[in-house]
Formats: C-alpha cells, structure tokens, sequence
C-alpha cells in the first residue's frame, strides 16, 4: 500500500483521483506550492472549487498546512514540523528554512514562521 493511501485509510477519508492526485504532488514537492504550481503539475483538469474542497478536508485532518504571501496568494504543503519560509519580496519565491523553533511560543502552538527579504539571487 502506498503511502498516501496509507494516510488516506489511516485518516478515513475516501480515495478519489482528484486527493490522490492532489497528496502526491505534494508530497514530491521540495518546497511549497500554489493553487497554479498544482495544477501545472496535474495529469488532468480540476476545477478551482474542487481543488479547494479537498485542500480544506486536507487541513481539518492535519494533513496540510498553508499560509499566505505577500503576493496573496496561498502556499500548500504537508504538515511537517514547525519550520520557517522564506518570501522575496522582490521576486516572490517561497524556500523552507531549517532552523530551530520552539514550537510553544507562551503555550501557543506554532505551526510556521513566516520571513520576509530579498533573496540572494535577488540581491545581485
């Protein structure tokens, strides 16, 4: 059994194509992703609705998180430890930062941190 089958059983949330389809690529994925850079990277079509819908089942079941830039635009990726992004303000790209968090900021849960530069391509 694959692993995001695993994870859908292990949550009972039903398998369609458009979830499984959705979970895989995100889970390829090196850094996190908008609405365009999925679909971009789907097999088939999907409308936007759809999309949505299921990346909402995706974070009441703590499967995903997302967040926002400055851009407006919304970032998508598996739920992982707590870790920071990195946003260019100059040219928008988002790359996770590993450094330590304490995820328990005065007994607050942190999920992500959200930094905001210039990028050193950017920079140049």
């Amino acid at each position: 059994m694959s692993k995001i089958k695993k994870l859908f059983k292990d949550k009972n949330i039903k398998l369609t194509t458009a979830r499984e389809m959705i979970l895989d690529i995100l889970s390829k994925a090196s850094m996190p992703l908008n609405y365009e850079q999925i679909r971009a990277k789907m097999k088939t079509d999907m409308d936007k609705a759809t999309f949505y819908r299921n990346i909402s089942l995706f974070e009441e079941a703590n499967i995903i998180q997302k967040f926002e830039s400055d851009e407006r635009k919304w970032y998508f990726e598996f739920l992982k430890k707590a870790h920071a992004h990195f946003i260019c303000e100059s040219c928008h790209s988002v790359i996770c930062v590993d450094f330590a968090i304490n995820p328990n900021v005065e007994e607050h849960s942190v999920k992500n941190v959200i930094l905001k530069g210039v990028c050193k391509t950017c920079r140049r």
